[in-house]
């Protein structure tokens, strides 16, 4: 695409004066340049469905953790878009360690050390870990 084509539809990817996306499109020497863009349309809509899609299980989840069904993890591991692989493998445990501590009776008894160690990938204290879905 040429510079003059890049498309400027400003609904998702322009937050006030700052631009998120850089486009590469080809300038008037027939190089490659980047150029900002604000997105279109289409990309918009898919970007605005993956989003609802991602806040509803979000919610559902937090739901769950506040009725005390799941412990604070699988919601932080979704608040953070990672699937139970990737929190695996930051964990240095197997998938199915990591699962386990979704229950809320094995996450009670999870060690400090442990749940500091989710609290760092989280990017949250232990505190808000332990405590989360107690609170209102």
């Amino acid at each position: 695409m040429n510079v003059n084509e890049v498309p400027q539809d400003p609904r998702n990817i322009k937050q006030g004066d700052t631009v998120r996306k850089k486009i590469y499109a080809v300038g008037q020497d027939g190089k490659y340049t980047g150029i900002n863009s604000v997105g279109w349309d289409a990309e918009n809509t898919a970007l605005k469905q993956a989003w609802d899609d991602i806040d509803e299980t979000l919610a559902e989840t937090e739901k769950q953790v506040r009725a005390g069904g799941l412990s604070p993890i699988p919601y932080f591991m979704q608040k953070n878009l990672m699937d139970l692989a990737l929190l695996a493998r930051y964990m240095g445990k197997w998938q199915w360690q990591v699962k386990r501590h979704f229950k809320t009776g094995v996450f009670k008894k999870l060690d400090s050390g442990l749940l500091a160690k989710y609290a760092t990938i989280f990017n949250i204290t232990t505190d808000e870990l332990i405590n989360f879905g107690k609170r209102d």
